[in-house]
């Protein structure tokens, strides 16, 4: 099961009922945060959630209603006495930004590691799951992210009896892995069936709409997009200033194949984001007006 928490959906400014960008996921008590948007640490309390274990936090961008709130979060973490490291991904300039915010929280329980994005695609693997970030188009370096729970294929246990293979040997062929005992070498796919559906979420605010975007949110179970403007009249200003209508994360979402649509990262006159629901529906059925602590629990498909 992965777990999901929309914390923040508001944009360039944060509203009373409404905080600025962040996302959450829980896998296997591994937790990691996606933008850090001033009042984050706030957010994560109120759908009851906790800071402490946070191993990875990413940063799409380094607009300050992505990354304003990390110095109090960092210091909410070290008041809950995490000792743990962290790990920070983020695009070229992570290393000169976040040791600038930390003038203001320079004293910390916790080592803190510091990985910028290379590529215009780059893989992060953790135990159990995996984080790709893919570069958006925004008007500074900017990218979205998937999280990524691959699935191993089914274990066979008649196979291995079949086979003779040693019970002693049966559960690191099932997590795939090649074991030579005895001068035989045994291998995962003696064991094992056809491949299994994972888990995907891919989150991207603070783009135009590309086909990279879409090309790496195919088949999301959950893609979280923006949708900064719901009014027809604000296309002109989203070219602009390189966001996306709801209109157009509507038709990204339908071409990518996923199964939901979250929208969020709503501009501050955007009072009422569920007024323009049912024309966005049109273009694509399974799309929800997100609003702050949304959140669902995603599971396998058996």
């Amino acid at each position: 099961m992965l777990e999901v928490a929309l914390l923040g959906t508001g944009g360039m400014m944060p509203l009373p009922n409404r905080y600025l960008t962040a996302m959450m996921a829980r896998y296997n008590g591994s937790s990691i945060l996606i933008d850090c948007g001033e009042g984050t640490q706030v957010a994560l309390r109120k759908v009851g959630w906790s800071p402490k274990p946070i191993d990875v936090m990413c940063f799409t961008h380094f607009h300050a209603d992505h990354i304003s709130g990390l110095p109090g979060m960092l210091l909410t973490m070290g008041n809950a006495e995490r000792t743990e490291p962290l790990v920070m991904i983020g695009p070229r300039g992570l290393l000169r930004v976040v040791p600038a915010l930390r003038t203001i929280a320079p004293e910390l329980p916790f080592e803190i590691s510091l990985i910028e994005i290379q590529d215009n695609f780059q893989t992060f693997e953790f135990d159990g799951y995996r984080i790709e970030a893919f570069r958006v188009n925004h008007n500074v370096l900017c990218y979205g992210y998937n999280i990524v729970v691959d699935r191993l294929p089914k274990f066979d246990p008649e196979r291995a009896k079949a086979q003779n293979i040693p019970l002693k040997l049966w559960n690191p062929l099932q997590k795939g892995n090649s074991v030579e005992f005895e001068g035989v070498t045994y291998t995962p796919d003696m064991v094992l069936g056809e491949a299994r559906k994972g888990l995907k979420v891919t989150y991207c605010t603070d783009s135009r709409p590309t086909d990279f975007i879409v090309h790496n949110a195919e088949n999301a179970d959950l893609f979280i997009c923006e949708g900064m403007y719901g009014e027809p009249d604000m296309l002109a200003k989203a070219r602009e200033h390189k966001h996306m209508t709801m209109y157009e994360a509507a038709e990204m979402a339908r071409d990518a194949g996923a199964k939901r649509l979250w929208l969020t990262h709503y501009s501050p006159s955007l009072i009422h984001p569920e007024e323009f629901k049912k024309e966005v529906r049109k273009i694509y059925p399974e799309t929800v007006i997100s609003r702050d602590g949304q959140n669902t629990d995603l599971m396998f498909e058996d």
